[in-house]
């Protein structure tokens, strides 16, 4: 479990990463600017292009230590990671299940029922610890809709509709995001969820917490034995994770969202941290890469008790836990598959 928590990022693009021995070496311009044994990392995540050796990547699989490769902005590239383990029944199963629309529809709509159910109590906890300098009366209006949404939900029958739900559920949730933003307004601000690119310092934060999330889920579905590509919410596509986009939802408000307001509101990240694109893209500086992922390994190491375990463990293994829980209820060794609902 441990192991997941060793991350190794290489965030400055123009590092290249090799083997030597039972380390990898970080180089730059031929010059040796780190190097990590083998046995204190779980995954490795690289930003940019130069690139890993095939020596390293056969040590890696070997050893089960996956690489994520990240474009210098925080962008999904590609991932290399060992021989499949897990119970080839597990995985069986997994597709059974997700071919069958309306099992898949079962447990889309827990993750969904998670996701809903987090983002509303992000807004609760706002109209209680800040009463005087955000709009309650709003507020509790946006989490009014949100319980309506999770009434919404147990009656739904096909995946369209819990699209829907979600879809107008994201909205509102995503309306009240700009009042979380308690400091620094003019440099950081959001008006509404864009990618591809980001267009403001708010959606880049976000969408780099997205892709570090999703390599989190990725990795704790492969560690458990299911595949990361096979969904239920989120449908086939070739090269897209879809059962690691299913898993996140849970965690997307909880996890990534409230970690990017703090960072603004701590003055943790500052305006200075980006800057614009000629195509309007704001993309982070390399320092304010470094104390996004610092901060990002602090929170990783939070303890929470989780509350359906009722056992105490950090959030960087949230993924790890429900990945279980999941399993177990594919495999057949439980009744349903318990959404992470925090509060």
């Amino acid at each position: 479990m441990k192991k997941l928590l060793n991350t190794l990022y290489v965030t400055t693009p123009d590092r290249y990463l090799s083997l030597d021995g039972k380390n990898v070496v970080v180089t730059q311009d031929n010059n040796v600017v780190a190097r990590v044994p083998l046995h204190n990392i779980g995954e490795i995540v690289t930003f940019g292009y130069s690139g890993a050796s095939p020596a390293l990547m056969g040590a890696c699989a070997e050893r089960n230590i996956s690489i994520c490769f990240l474009s210098k902005n925080g962008r999904f590239l590609a991932r290399v990671s060992g021989e499949t383990r897990g119970n080839v029944l597990l995985r069986k199963q997994q597709y059974r299940i997700s071919d069958c629309t309306f099992q898949s529809n079962s447990i889309a709509k827990n993750f969904l029922i998670g996701k809903i159910y987090n983002s509303k109590w992000v807004i609760e906890r706002a109209i209680r610890d800040y009463p005087l300098i955000t709009d309650t009366n709003k507020h509790k209006e946006k989490s009014t809709f949100l319980s309506n949404s999770l009434k919404q939900l147990k009656n739904i029958e096909t995946l369209e509709e819990l699209r829907g739900t979600e879809g107008e559920a994201a909205s509102v949730y995503f309306s009240a995001f700009d009042d979380l933003i308690l400091q620094q307004k003019d440099e950081f601000y959001f008006k509404g969820r864009n990618r591809r690119p980001p267009t403001d310092n708010v959606n880049a934060m976000l969408s780099f917490a997205y892709a570090l999330l999703a390599n989190m889920c990725c990795s704790a579905l492969e560690t458990v034995g299911l595949d990361p590509y096979v969904g239920f919410l989120h449908r086939d596509r070739p090269g897209r994770a879809s059962l690691a986009l299913d898993l996140m939802e849970e965690f997307r408000s909880v996890f990534a969202d409230r970690f990017v307001l703090t960072l603004i509101n701590k003055k943790m990240i500052k305006g200075k941290d980006f800057f614009a694109k000629e195509n309007g893209a704001a993309i982070m500086e390399d320092e304010g890469r470094k104390t996004f992922l610092s901060a990002w390994q602090t929170k990783k190491q939070e303890k929470i008790t989780h509350p359906f375990l009722e056992e105490k463990i950090e959030w960087g293994m949230l993924p790890f836990a429900q990945a279980l829980l999941l399993a177990r209820f594919i495999r057949g060794d439980s009744d349903e598959y318990p959404p992470f609902m925090w509060k």
